[in-house]
């Protein structure tokens, strides 16, 4: 079912109906043009609304439809705003309000009140935006003409973020194990998180799932085996004559259980804990890996949280044909030369993200007491990317960002058998550390190169939720006035 965005337009019956016919033509050719410019969702107009009852029952209609992800609204002409307070009361849906008009310049010679009767949405907007202000309503807003790319850019951004709230709002989420003993930042509040977001986040006996891999077919095996040898390069004692092929067997095992698991009982994300593997004979790496590419949300040692996270991100990431990944900050690398952090983690890193042809092996891992796991190795893709992190602050949930350019690594790394990324913080590695330590921004993060500030910051806006970003112009007293800010915002006004 793909996604829908309702295009709503506001007029008022004191045109007369030759100006109403106007108002729906020119509204029809406004869509049109943001099809033409890429907009992802299907834009689906709605009748010119024109009276208090009808727009909400519009509003209503949009809360109860699963397809419909967010609604736009216009008003073309001047809509009395008064008649749009119960329907913007009653929304639950994004909003976006665009500013535009029809006419991209104005026939000068020919003007008359006619035309200005028409064509003034710089009057009838005001007077929105007035109410939208008025209401505490949270949405965006984006004005200039809809055949400028960069408006329709902003409008596909915040459309992708919509798309990771609906996918955010119906999240089943399911833990193997708990959280790592002794770990603070993975811990929050699960009542909370399905309240604010609607992610529902229950946990499993690892043994739940043992049952389910113990009894997976060998003929699923086969056939994953077969597709890791076609996907990956496989090294010589994993492949079908090899000394450790039972261990690849075993990790597609483990793969065709956990996906088996997760699809019947619908979830979108799920974790692990290397503290609890019950009768897993591996830790799982490359099925988790595999599952990530997939869309999944994953978060290690019981991070729900970030597993929600990514499983939001990816669903705002779809289509663009570019990764994101489960990621962890590990060290950091002050020179010679550019300053930079090596990011990794234990086995599960998403290959959305790799450069070349990942590489499929085995080695050992010091902690879980397992057999030795299989993972795919390889180094991150170049390119702008944003880190993402989720905390719970206790009495609220914040989201920290830092944008990033990912990097090759400036030497090869034979010795480290993990999938990893080597990015250069905005605005330099000091101020990037000091800023998110200061936000109490978590280890585990989302690392994405498909989704970029702007989109996350619609994100926050639709989830009402805090979100600081570390950019190029950050300075570490700013920050540090931000967060004090926001903590008195957040306690103050914030719903």
């Amino acid at each position: 079912m793909k996604p829908q965005i309702w295009f709503l337009t506001g007029s008022q019956h004191l045109y007369g109906p030759e100006t109403l016919d106007q108002v729906a033509s020119q509204s029809q050719q406004i869509q049109q043009l943001l099809i033409d410019g890429g907009i992802g969702a299907e834009l689906i107009g709605k009748p010119v609304l024109t009276d208090s009852t009808a727009i909400r029952q519009v509003m209503i209609e949009a809360n109860a439809d699963p397809s419909v992800i967010g609604v736009i609204a216009w008003m073309h002409t001047f809509s009395p705003a008064k008649m749009w307070i119960t329907g913007l009361d009653a929304l639950r849906k994004p909003l976006l309000h665009l500013h535009t008009q029809l006419n991209q310049a104005l026939p000068w010679s020919s003007i008359d009140m006619d035309f200005m009767n028409l064509n003034q949405a710089a009057h009838g907007d005001r007077e929105f935006g007035y109410i939208q202000t008025r209401l505490g309503v949270a949405r965006k807003t984006v004005a200039g003409h809809a055949s400028d790319p960069a408006l329709v850019a902003r409008i596909e951004g915040w459309s992708r973020a919509a798309a990771g709230v609906a996918h955010l709002r119906g999240l089943k989420l399911a833990r193997f194990g708990d959280n790592m003993r002794g770990v603070a930042v993975t811990e929050g509040d699960k009542v909370e998180a399905e309240l604010k977001f609607g992610v529902s986040v229950n946990t499993y006996g690892v043994n739940d799932l043992v049952e389910v891999v113990d009894a997976v077919d060998e003929k699923a095996i086969d056939e994953l085996v077969a597709q890791y040898a076609d996907d990956y390069v496989l090294v010589p004692e994993l492949a079908k004559d090899g000394a450790r092929h039972d261990s690849l067997r075993y990790a597609a095992r483990i793969e065709a259980g956990l996906r088996q698991f997760l699809t019947e009982g619908g979830f979108g994300a799920f974790t692990t804990n290397f503290e609890d593997l019950g009768g897993l004979r591996q830790l799982p790496g490359l099925a988790v890996q595999r599952l990530m590419a997939d869309g999944y949300g994953f978060g290690g040692e019981g991070d729900w949280k970030t597993s929600a996270l990514l499983a939001a991100v990816k669903a705002m990431g779809t289509g663009t044909g570019r990764g994101t990944s489960f990621m962890e900050d590990y060290t950091y690398h002050f020179g010679p030369g550019e300053q930079k952090i090596l990011g990794a983690h234990m086995l599960e890193v998403c290959p959305s993200i790799a450069d070349a042809k990942p590489s499929c092996e085995i080695h050992p891992l010091g902690i879980g007491g397992r057999e030795d796991p299989v993972r795919l190795v390889f180094d991150a893709k170049a390119g702008d990317a944003v880190v993402i992190g989720i905390a719970d602050m206790g009495d609220r949930f914040r989201l920290v960002a830092n944008t990033v350019e990912v990097t090759a690594p400036d030497e090869p790394l034979p010795a480290l058998p993990v999938a990893r990324a080597v990015w250069k913080p905005a605005p330099s590695l000091s101020t990037s550390a000091e800023s998110w330590l200061t936000a109490g921004g978590p280890h585990h993060t989302v690392l994405t190169q498909a989704v970029g500030v702007e989109p996350l910051r619609d994100f926050a806006t639709m989830l009402h939720t805090e979100l600081l970003v570390i950019d190029e112009h950050t300075t570490t007293h700013d920050f540090a006035d931000r967060v004090r800010w926001n903590q008195a915002y957040y306690r103050q006004y914030a719903r």
